[in-house]
């Protein structure tokens, strides 16, 4: 198999009327898709955006909905990589990442489309897109081909005597494993987005080795906690997909109260999550499990940042039978590349490995000081590298930082492979990977080597603390540790007195009532620096 539209078609002739997709309006009515919606109503767009032999990426505003795969699945059927973008981004992001993308074809939903047109009229007021609107509640497709928006140059009504089969079919037999799915843009050092690409064949053996991890089954009910920009989301949106399965979306603002979180979850029957570790912590810090009990969730796979085990150990103890997965990996190895299943009940002062590669993936350790030495000796550190079927095809429009960071190297176990060298360092112990920091978080202080992540690991070992951020002042020449959670900032320093050695323990110690986050959960180390 090397194409996803295989999977959507099979569980839409299998499953036809089953429900794959569920969100809720803001007035708190769902929006429901079928499998057999996904597929027709995803041909029916297609056919307005293919155009013969172009494979120039989609870029697709769209709310956090239903009918958002929908939009994805059309880019598929035309054979084009669809690139999400947000619209809660800032006008300026949003711009760099489309002079990244420089589409000629943009969808949008209705609900989008008044935002995006502002947007366009500010920072592309000479444009002239094709830009295609979609109003799923009408079943009608608007076609704008100038740059003011006052009215569309064309205007569908959404039928399947519009699908132009031949058009689909010519694409569908020039489509190749390797060709582009999607591009998920991610924060550069530079201020530029990096859009990393990802082909079918990727996306699929990803898909596969996690189902097999979880024992995900066509009775599976997914929690989407992720913006679906992001690159967490393809669980929830592929998933369904080749099982059979259904994703909820659940409303954003159902995670700052647990009691309706919880609700909504046992609502909805939901059995299978992957959250980012922040979206299991807060709803702790805020009285998750005193007054609502989760009555259906069995599995549950937290990735983005490390987990405090004082945190799962609540969640161990409030869901004893259920399956516990920690996972590691970068965007540019579509969404996770290790696994660790949590087998026992966790101390609340250990750390959890990163685990072993998934199938299709090859994950090893390289010399710090030069990554064609592979590091085979256990708890020796080294950069995590990962190579095989499931890494990215590069940076979209970006050759410069694609051969930077997707590097051919003859290793000195005698192999040649392309690598993607995460910044990440590691150890092998035990036979099992563990993540020790970032490279680029490593800093000199007071003669020594420290590691940021280590003194934050250290800190949500803390009982009562939610979650840490650390940060080195240069100027100051002191570290800086904020934190959020119910420990006095006194425990907190004598606590880290006793876990890592004095010079590590941080001079300035600020509790915040919840640290700045990023769309996609993970702590805003940016916005943590400025404070």
């Amino acid at each position: 198999m090397e194409n996803v539209l295989e999977w959507l078609e099979a569980t839409a002739n299998r499953l036809p009327d089953k429900i794959a997709f569920t969100s809720e309006t803001d007035s708190g009515e769902d929006v429901e898709v079928s499998f057999k919606d996904v597929s027709n109503k995803a041909k029916i767009i297609a056919s307005l955006i293919i155009e013969d032999g172009d494979k120039t990426p989609v870029g697709v505003f769209s709310m956090r909905s239903a009918t958002t795969p929908i939009l994805f699945m059309a880019c598929a059927y035309s054979n084009r990589a669809y690139a999400p973008i947000d619209m809660a981004l800032p006008k300026a992001r949003i711009g760099k990442i489309l002079d990244n993308l420089s589409p000629d074809v943009i969808l949008v939903d209705k609900e989008s489309f008044e935002s995006f047109s502002k947007l366009a009229k500010e920072l592309y007021a000479d444009k002239t897109w094709k830009v295609v609107v979609v109003d799923f509640g009408c079943d009608i497709i608007r076609t704008y081909s100038d740059s003011n928006y006052d009215a569309p140059s064309q205007e569908n009504k959404m039928t399947e005597e519009s699908i132009a089969e031949d058009k689909l079919s010519k694409a569908r037999a020039s489509h190749k494993g390797e060709d582009a799915l999607y591009i998920i843009h991610t924060s550069g050092s530079s201020g530029r987005p990096k859009g990393v690409v990802t082909s079918h064949e990727s996306l699929i053996n990803y898909i596969d080795s996690y189902g097999k991890v979880m024992g995900i089954e066509e009775s599976d009910r997914f929690g989407n906690q992720s913006p679906l920009d992001y690159i967490a989301a393809i669980r929830d949106i592929y998933l369904p997909l080749k099982y059979g399965a259904s994703s909820f979306i659940i409303p954003k603002k159902y995670f700052m109260d647990p009691n309706q979180l919880f609700t909504y979850l046992n609502d909805k029957k939901v059995t299978s999550i992957g959250w980012s570790v922040s979206a299991l912590t807060v709803p702790l810090s805020l009285g998750a499990f005193e007054e609502v009990k989760l009555d259906t969730l069995r599995k549950i796979c937290f990735s983005g940042s490390v987990m405090p085990c004082s945190a799962l150990k609540v969640w161990q103890e409030n869901l004893p039978d259920a399956l516990f997965v920690n996972q590691y990996g970068p965007t540019e190895a579509t969404a996770s590349c290790t696994y660790y299943v949590v087998d026992h009940k966790v101390d609340e002062s250990e750390v959890l490995p990163i685990g072993n590669a998934y199938d299709g993936y090859d994950v090893f350790l390289t010399d710090l000081e030069d990554d064609s030495k592979v590091i085979a000796n256990e708890d020796k550190e080294g950069q995590i590298c990962v190579a095989g079927i499931s890494l990215a095809i590069g940076y979209y429009n970006d050759p410069d930082r694609t051969n930077d960071s997707f590097v051919v190297r003859e290793l000195s176990d005698g192999s040649k492979k392309r690598i993607y060298k995460t910044g990440d360092i590691g150890v092998i112990h035990n036979g099992l990977f563990e993540f020790h920091g970032r490279m680029d978080r490593q800093i000199k202080h007071m003669g020594h080597r420290v590691e940021l992540d280590e003194v934050e690991c250290a800190a949500n070992s803390v009982d009562s603390v939610t979650e840490s951020c650390c940060i080195y002042k240069k100027e100051k020449e002191s570290l800086f540790l904020y934190y959020s959670g119910d420990a006095t900032k006194r425990d907190l320093s004598l606590a880290l007195r006793e876990l890592i050695p004095g010079f590590m323990v941080p001079r300035k110690i600020i509790k915040l009532d919840e640290l700045p986050k990023l769309p996609n959960g993970k702590i805003d180390i940016r916005t943590v620096e400025e404070m």
